[in-house]
């Protein structure tokens, strides 16, 4: 039925296009194609019927993805939210750069085994610096490539027991990841080069290697990334700065810009500044995960 409409509709245009003719004109000519036009409308419905396939296709397409980005920024954290993330062992660790007194607290959530994270370690350093008693960083493992980052993570806790994390984490990303990321050669990540890069900073290397096998820091490994799963935190590097959380690595700018923002804040609240993160951060800060799609909460 629909294929005859189609051809009526065609066969009228036609003939309201067509000059007019005498009188004496046989309208028998003016069907006689109607062959090759039945042909050609069914061409023409067979192609439409080939796109209508492939337009239903895109668009089922298209709401899958709309799903997912909907799902992913679902598992986003609020950008304006203050969050509560105990950083009270990591201190009490020794995974810290900067005096307890600073009114900016910055939370890095890092993998050894993260280009990214490596990326932003001189970042992490500049600040410090460029902002002295201001600023610290307290480092949290969050570690997402297990199979070749675990090594570095215990060496890092073992060697905070002997006093000497920053070093440890500095060392590591200059002699064990730089390699690394150019020759792709995972034994460089491995606990040989490893104990290589401890012996050279000093360490007890038969205490070093009793600590990275023991109980203890592997707890504290799964202390922190148990500290992170309560704000959905799953990718590396995350900052909290003061609190507020960051995804990715900003450059050194954009970093002093929020610190400049925060330091404000800080100085606007009355509080003392080496009592901001305890009171303002861990106080009154948000203690779980909240969607950047959620409202935030009345207080």
């Amino acid at each position: 039925m629909r294929s005859s409409r189609l051809l009526v509709a065609i066969v009228l245009a036609a003939c309201a296009k067509a000059p007019q003719t005498a009188a004496t004109t046989t309208p028998v000519a003016a069907v006689a194609p109607s062959g090759p036009l039945e042909a050609r409308v069914a061409k023409l419905e067979a192609e439409n019927a080939k796109y209508r396939e492939a337009l239903e296709f895109l668009q089922q397409v298209y709401q899958q993805q709309k799903q997912q980005q909907a799902e992913s920024e679902r598992e986003e954290l609020a950008p304006d939210g203050v969050f509560a993330v105990d950083i009270a062992a990591d201190v009490a660790a020794g995974q810290v750069d900067g005096p307890a007194t600073a009114a900016v607290t910055i939370v890095k959530c890092f993998d050894f085994a993260c280009p990214y994270c490596a990326r932003s370690a001189p970042t992490m350093d500049e600040l410090v610096k460029a902002y002295p008693g201001k600023v610290r960083v307290v480092y949290k493992n969050l570690v997402v490539h297990p199979q070749v980052a675990m090594p570095a993570h215990l060496a890092s806790c073992a060697a905070a027991k002997q006093g000497k994390y920053l070093a440890f984490k500095t060392a590591f990303w200059d002699k064990a990841f730089a390699p690394y990321a150019e020759s792709r050669d995972p034994s460089k990540l491995g606990r040989d080069n490893i104990l290589a890069i401890a012996k050279g900073l000093g360490l007890d290397l038969k205490r070093l290697e009793a600590d990275m096998d023991g109980a203890d820091c592997k707890a504290k490994i799964a202390a922190d990334a148990s500290d992170l799963e309560k704000f959905h935190v799953g990718s590396t590097p995350t900052f909290f700065i003061n609190g507020q959380p960051i995804a990715g690595a900003l450059p050194l700018d954009a970093m002093k810009e929020v610190v400049d923002t925060q330091l404000k804040l800080v100085a606007a609240s009355g509080v003392a500044p080496g009592k901001y993160y305890e009171v303002e951060v861990m106080g009154k800060g948000e203690k779980k995960f909240r969607s950047k799609l959620d409202p935030k909460p009345a207080h």
